[in-house]
């Protein structure tokens, strides 16, 4: 076999000069010979999209007749008020929902953890059930249900908490409770079990010691659970805010946008401008890189925030 050539000279911890033997070329070519069709993939169904669509978004028209218009998508965004509704209503459920969502999945997760809880396992499979159900499924029961003769107002007016129905699809404040309420039933068990599984690998220790210094329960969640929860509360605060910037499904099923676009959110807009409204996909292009955009702001934003606790 043919011998390698030496390379560069370095020095050894002992003060020798040594060589360190070169890569032959073969090598190199195999290595990209392996990794060539995953890259190709990658460029294809990754990247290309990524800079078609930014391509796109410099160009406006109806349907496949576009035009160069440069960054005319950017300024027709400032006097879009239809953008600036969905804007503020995405930005609305980010703001209410996620921590929420946050502070209830740490609560359960400590409570399903204690030992002392009977059959733990079946509440964790309950919990997490929703996350695995259908989301145009689960989207169509929750609105049956909070019809105005639907469940809730049943059940409500049975046990009599209110007299007259609540209009939950049709008043727009109730409307956002509504999707808040159904965002939140159906991911707080997905990170209930991020939550849950890094809780199991906390020293028990730690506990008994606290325990012993007459530290309350309340106390120990707050003041040893959290803080060492903190990389997994990062991860799932970055996914849930960029989740909520993409929230589609719920809107588009539960309440369509409505009443007067009060639930409609960005990725809505998205599909109503190139599918609904005229086709104009050159603009739909320029809105979603205004969630990619926020999405990068508050996940840096959160990172900075947790570097510099």
């Amino acid at each position: 076999m043919r011998e390698l050539s030496p390379s560069a000279p370095f020095l050894s911890r002992n003060g020798e000069m040594m060589y360190k033997p070169k890569m032959h070329r073969l090598y190199d070519v195999n290595g990209w010979a392996f990794v060539a069709l995953s890259v190709a993939l990658i460029a294809l169904m990754t990247l290309y999209p990524i800079l078609n669509s930014l391509w796109l978004s410099l160009h406006s028209g109806r349907g496949v007749v576009t035009e160069f218009v440069g960054f005319g998508n950017v300024v027709r965004l400032f006097y879009d008020p239809v953008f600036k509704k969905a804007l503020w209503n995405t930005l609305t459920f980010l703001i209410i929902q996620v921590p929420i969502m946050i502070l209830l999945s740490l609560v359960i997760s400590s409570c399903l953890n204690s030992s002392q809880l009977k059959y733990r396992q079946w509440f964790r499979v309950a919990i997490f059930l929703p996350c695995v159900t259908s989301l145009v499924a689960y989207s169509i029961l929750f609105k049956s249900m909070f019809e105005l003769d639907g469940v809730i107002n049943s059940f409500l007016m049975f046990v009599h908490i209110i007299d007259n129905p609540i209009p939950w699809l049709a008043d727009p404040f109730w409307a956002k409770v509504t999707i808040i309420i159904a965002i939140t039933w159906r991911w707080t068990g997905y990170n209930m079990i991020f939550y849950l599984s890094a809780m199991q690998n906390i020293d028990k220790s730690i506990y008994e010691a606290a325990r012993i210094d007459g530290v309350s329960p309340v106390k120990q969640f707050f003041f040893i659970t959290i803080p060492l929860l903190k990389p997994v509360i990062l991860f799932t605060s970055v996914t849930s805010t960029i989740g909520t910037l993409q929230l589609f499904d719920e809107a588009m099923n539960i309440t369509a946008g409505g009443p007067a676009n009060s639930t409609l959110t960005l990725s809505l807009y998205i599909y109503n401008l190139s599918f609904k409204f005229v086709p104009n996909f050159g603009y739909a292009a320029t809105v979603s890189y205004v969630i990619v955009v926020f999405s990068a702001i508050l996940a840096l934003i959160q990172f900075k925030a947790a570097r510099n606790d």
